[in-house]
């Protein structure tokens, strides 16, 4: 166990998220007197204590009770965002020096690296400034810098395209699944429990759509993503009964991708896949994960390999062209070998996109709560496994256009989508920047508010209102969650 020591309440979760990342498998406690962390010292082979003192920081790293390494350094407070840069460079030095180690990312611990490139970029400053601002402010390597740069370029010319004052994005959230991951803790509800219930959710996600419908009547509606849980799990009229309800409500006409994650192989029919066809939807998601039966057994996929590669052909059979395949590096049991066999499959398939996710365990998942009867399985993610995959996109054509991390992650590593020219998910990228308003509906949705102007720190001011997750919850509440984006907009004078 770690514990960290404050005198303040100041920076816990930048302190917490980069002592995280260099100790991933460990359980940490946050305390801010003497007399709480004492309970914990001989329990705790690493304590944390953070002290902030009138113009200065100091760190000390007890190892077995024993002052092992100290950093004191000046500040000046009144700069918020310079006193958080300087705090976490100098524990990650710490960190660095004491366990002989380096992260990717050095002190970036955010899940929108590609958000620090965009902003210098349209302030007007040169890639190599862009690098060497990266370098000496977070210590990111070098290949991750390039990287981030890399992938900002493309998003900046896809969004090119967007009208970010005028448009926005419509989620709708399926929260069923054919059955639950092991890894996963989004919002799902398997669908044998919850079937009679489908008609019931579609029947509040038609209240949210009308009200969205008529609150957005005179905004352009770029992008529309229908995720989940999983969407297929709707029977091929539910599909088309929600399909329809969209086109007549909206105005489609600046409408640029309609996205549907098919998602589980197991949910996938052909009438369903028609029903799709027949709505003219440009992009979908058949999501196998990995390639490897066991490790599809092991974390609850009720699906084949065979089932993805039949799924995908019937795709293909009906006329879709932009599909997308989902991956995750780092899953129990393994090996480099497996994601060879997995990208030498996908490369057979040749899909429009690869998202190439690095496995991230949070709490809700059944691979924590349970973590004990899993703690012998062996769950490895390193750069070369995400060299593997790049290689491999790139044989395939595939060139990297967006990027995000998320907390916990295999590796300390990050999740990167890969498409063909033309066929990048703009969705995708609008969720990463958080350039335009997103209006997410449906049980467990979070909608975003992208305002005009900024923080006090010079960040883009986002006003969020959250969806229940339960599907109980929302069906008998969803007047209240319209209610609830209601008050937002008028909170914020939107117009």
């Amino acid at each position: 166990m770690i514990v960290i020591r404050y005198n303040k309440t100041e920076f816990e979760y930048d302190v917490y998220s980069l002592i995280k990342a260099f100790f991933p498998k460990e359980e940490i406690e946050t305390h801010y007197t003497c007399e709480e962390t004492q309970k914990y010292t001989n329990e705790a082979e690493h304590v944390f204590a953070i002290s902030y003192m009138e113009k200065e920081i100091s760190i000390q790293w007890l190892i077995g009770g024993v002052i092992s390494h100290t950093c004191d350094f000046a500040v000046d407070f009144s700069d918020r965002k310079e006193v958080k840069n300087t705090l976490k460079k100098h524990l990650y030095d710490l960190l660095k020096e004491g366990l002989d180690t380096q992260l990717p990312w050095g002190t970036l611990t955010g899940i929108r690296p590609t958000k620090i490139p965009m902003k210098l970029m349209e302030e007007g400053h040169s890639e190599e400034e862009i690098a060497k601002y990266m370098k000496e402010t977070y210590f990111a390597s070098d290949e991750k810098i390039q990287l981030s740069i890399d992938i900002a370029k493309r998003e900046k010319t896809l969004l090119s395209q967007i009208d970010y004052e005028n448009g926005y994005s419509l989620y709708i959230g399926i929260p069923f699944c054919p059955s639950t991951c092991l890894y996963c803790s989004f919002t799902s509800y398997p669908l044998a429990v919850w079937s009679k219930q489908v008609d019931a959710y579609l029947d509040a996600l038609e209240k949210e759509i009308d009200f969205t419908a008529q609150k957005f009547y005179h905004k352009k509606l770029n992008s529309i993503y229908i995720g989940g849980g999983t969407p297929t799990t709707l029977n091929p009229k539910q599909l088309d009964r929600l399909i329809r309800k969209i086109k007549c409500s909206f105005d489609l006409q600046h409408c640029i991708e309609f996205t549907v994650e098919a998602g589980r192989p197991d949910s996938i029919t052909r009438e369903k896949l028609a029903v799709l066809r027949k709505h003219d939807i440009d992009r979908i998601s058949i999501n196998p994960q990995t390639m490897k039966q066991e490790t599809l057994d092991l974390i609850g996929r009720h699906h084949t390999v065979e089932q993805v590669k039949e799924s995908f052909q019937m795709a293909r059979e009906l006329g879709f062209d932009n599909i997308n395949m989902d991956l995750i590096m780092g899953l129990p049991q393994e090996s480099i070998e497996d994601v060879r066999n997995t990208m030498e499959e996908m490369k057979k398939m040749g899909p429009d996109n690869i998202t190439i996710h690095s496995l991230a365990v949070k709490r809700a998942a059944r691979l924590t709560i349970f973590k004990d009867d899993y703690k012998d399985m062996q769950m490895v993610n390193t750069q070369e496994h995400m060299d593997l995959c790049a290689d491999y996109c790139k044989e395939m054509g595939l060139s990297p256009y967006y990027l995000y991390r998320q907390k916990g992650m295999a590796g300390n590593m990050e999740n990167v989508g890969y498409a063909k020219d033309g066929k990048a998910g703009v969705y995708n990228i609008l969720i990463m920047e958080e350039k335009q308003t997103i209006m997410a509906l449906g049980a467990g949705a979070t909608t975003k508010f992208v305002l005009p102007e900024t923080n006090p720190d010079g960040s883009q001011r986002i006003e969020r209102v959250e969806n229940v997750k339960d599907v109980k919850n929302y069906l008998e509440r969803v007047d209240e969650m319209i209610n609830r984006k209601i008050k937002k907009m008028e909170e914020i004078k939107w117009r």
